[in-house]
């Protein structure tokens, strides 16, 4: 393959690709870099069927960003006559070994590979250098764990959790679910989390994993219903910690650009700039 530069404008993400495109400092860097030394690594496309000069990005969703808004025009790219499963599965591979993925784009990645391996009917398994049907599920998931350092009932965990709600998995996301939590609740229909989300919140409470198991074995049995989630969720935990609650309206008059962790520690300052000041006072009586 030779390296093209396409236009930007015809150039598409992967649709349902699963690896979040964020504006952080690290894009704020990509994007500085791209504007001094242009693109170091050309993207990976594909064509697009029935289009003219139109490609879908197989790898450098982050680079097509960057380039955006670095004021690019063009970018250098690969072109690999692929069809939609064989750039699925290259996508997740070029993909899955960046740092830190959310387990929402664990999840989707290895459900997304998963998907076009068993459309694809066969795949070699190169530990045993044989051929593997698609139907043997068991076998799929490990050839993807193989390929990603994980055991095959890690990649099936991860891809349960593609059955939890968007609300829910945002919660994984944030680290205020456990993993194996959300894939307890994963267990559940949709309407019963949509119930459990709103205990949770009504509560401020997230379920710990006892919890999470007990709605999975009730659900099943078909004993878990709204008041059963109520009084599950209304058990206090071990390990929970008291909390204190303030309106957020009120904390924003002084800090209206913060951020809810920039806000909790603005709280924790005022306190301890406070505490200082009453003992400069307590001082100054004592003299």
């Amino acid at each position: 393959m030779t390296v093209t530069n396409i236009q930007i404008n015809k150039l598409h993400p992967f649709e349902g690709h699963p690896f979040k495109v964020r504006d952080d400092e690290e894009m704020n860097s990509l994007i500085e870099s791209i504007q001094t030394q242009g693109i170091a690594e050309p993207l990976l496309v594909r064509p697009l069927g029935n289009t003219v000069d139109e490609y879908e990005v197989i790898s450098g969703h982050r680079r097509l960003r960057a380039a955006q808004k670095a004021g690019l025009t063009e970018v250098p790219a690969f072109i690999h006559a692929l069809n939609r499963d064989e750039a699925a599965i290259l996508l997740v591979d070029c993909n899955l070994h960046r740092g830190q993925l959310l387990p929402s784009e664990k999840a989707f990645a290895y459900k997304l590979k998963y998907d076009a391996m068993k459309r694809q009917g066969k795949a070699i398994d190169f530990t045993l250098g044989q051929i593997v049907p698609k139907s043997d599920t068991p076998r799929t998931m490990a050839l993807i764990g193989a390929e990603a350092g994980e055991s095959y009932k890690t990649v099936q965990r991860y891809i349960r959790l593609t059955y939890l709600i968007p609300k829910l998995l945002d919660k994984m996301d944030e680290d205020k679910i456990a993993f194996s939590v959300g894939v307890e609740l994963s267990y559940l229909d949709e309407p019963t989390q949509r119930h459990l989300l709103s205990e949770m919140e009504a509560l401020d409470c997230t379920p710990s994993y006892a919890q999470a198991v007990r709605m999975h074995k009730d659900y099943a049995a078909g004993r878990l219903g709204p008041e059963s989630i109520g009084a599950i969720m209304a058990e206090p935990k071990p390990n929970q910690k008291e909390t204190l609650k303030l309106p957020l309206e009120r904390l924003r008059q002084f800090a209206p650009r913060a951020t809810d962790r920039q806000l909790e520690e603005f709280v924790f300052r005022a306190c301890e700039y406070y505490q200082r000041y009453l003992k400069r006072q307590r001082d100054r009586d004592a003299r």
